[in-house]
């Protein structure tokens, strides 16, 4: 088995692969190799989809459950405010700089190294290693692609730059657009029904909308408009009007509860986009959230959107980094950070491991 140094040195050195490597969301395939030959040297047995890769321990057995550990390796495209170039990867300070590095790249690999510590091990459980493509777009090509692949799972463990906190729950995201109708007119006379005008009672109704229900973890539902358009030229009353819809809704709704819950109060035909990324929360009873009380890890309620609203199974996020750093120029992670994500992976694991043993004396 290897020590936690020699983890936590491959770990960064893979890490700095990455970073090396251009992957922007759904052309990932440079890292999907990357990561695949690190695996194949270490003797596992790769699937892959895509630029999806995942690995399973030795000895899966069908019988038993499956623990999901999950990052993913794209990125966003780098800002214009970066100082140093993004794909170089510059150890200063104690700081590891470049684009991905904090987001997930660190979790990522804190994952890879806590999979390869229990790999060869005795398991109560088959666990599952996924490198996920497509999450900074919440793309079809990325997790939700292997969901009908992979066997039903007892718990997931996200990794995402959380300070190393246990988020229990995230809020879903739900993009609608709003259509207004009115009636075209000449400008100079009273003709017509301006949608903008028509547009205007629904956007004070939003200004100033709360949902009913609150979250215990996650708070209120949310809902922002932050599109608007209307009009072809200046002298004609505009019969339409369209706004966008950002929503990003709690645990305490489903998407189609707040959808209907805005249409209650709204003219507007609302289209949602998409209905696919739900919220999530893990049940207090799980046994996952014991270990963490157990360990005292600190618990709280996601903001930020993550694979976890692609996975229709029980998960919690966790891992290296901060979320506070993400997308912002010169992205960095600490070096000690990435050891001590390896550690608590293990300690986490290793925990929920002996509950599940010590449940079935």
């Amino acid at each position: 088995m290897e020590s936690l140094n020699q983890l936590h040195t491959e770990a960064l050195e893979l890490l700095k692969d990455l970073i090396r490597t251009p992957s922007l969301s759904r052309s990932e395939n440079q890292t999907a190799a990357i990561i695949r030959a690190f695996l194949e040297k270490k003797g596992v047995s790769i699937h892959q989809k895509g630029n999806n890769i995942w690995a399973y321990a030795d000895g899966y057995d069908p019988a038993r459950p499956t623990v999901m550990l999950n990052s993913h390796h794209d990125t966003v495209k780098p800002n214009q405010g970066y100082t140093l170039d993004p794909f170089e990867p510059i150890e200063k300070d104690g700081k590891l700089f470049g684009l991905g590095s904090n987001d997930a790249g660190g979790s990522l690999v804190a994952l890879i190294a806590a999979f390869m510590h229990f790999r060869n091990q005795p398991l109560p459980v088959n666990l599952l290693l996924v490198a996920s493509a497509e999450e900074e777009i919440s793309g079809k090509g990325g997790i939700e692609s292997l969901i009908p692949e992979l066997p039903e799972l007892s718990v997931a463990v996200v990794g995402e730059p959380t300070r190393l906190k246990m988020a229990v729950a995230e809020k879903g995201l739900m993009v609608i657009d709003a259509l207004v109708k009115g009636k075209a007119g000449h400008a100079a006379r009273e003709e017509g029904l301006n949608a903008i005008y028509e547009a205007l009672d629904d956007l004070n109704a939003i200004r100033s909308f709360r949902f009913k229900n609150v979250s215990a973890f996650l708070g209120t539902s949310k809902v922002s408009a932050t599109l608007i358009q209307a009009g072809s030229q200046h002298n004609v009353v505009p019969d339409l009007c369209t706004y966008t819809l950002d929503v990003r809704v709690t645990d305490a709704y489903t998407l189609q509860e707040a959808l209907d819950e805005l249409r209650q109060s709204l003219k507007a035909e609302l289209r949602p986009r998409s209905m696919r990324l739900n919220s999530s929360r893990i049940d207090a009873a799980h046994p996952m959230l014991t270990v963490a009380k157990s360990m005292g890890l600190e618990t709280f309620g996601s903001p930020t959107l993550s694979d976890q609203a692609l996975i229709p199974y029980p998960s919690v996020k966790i891992g290296p980094g901060d979320s506070a750093r993400s997308h912002t120029p010169d992205e960095f992670i600490y070096v000690t950070e990435i050891k001590e994500g390896i550690s608590l992976y293990i300690a986490l694991l290793e925990t929920y491991f002996s509950k599940l043993t010590d449940n079935k004396k």
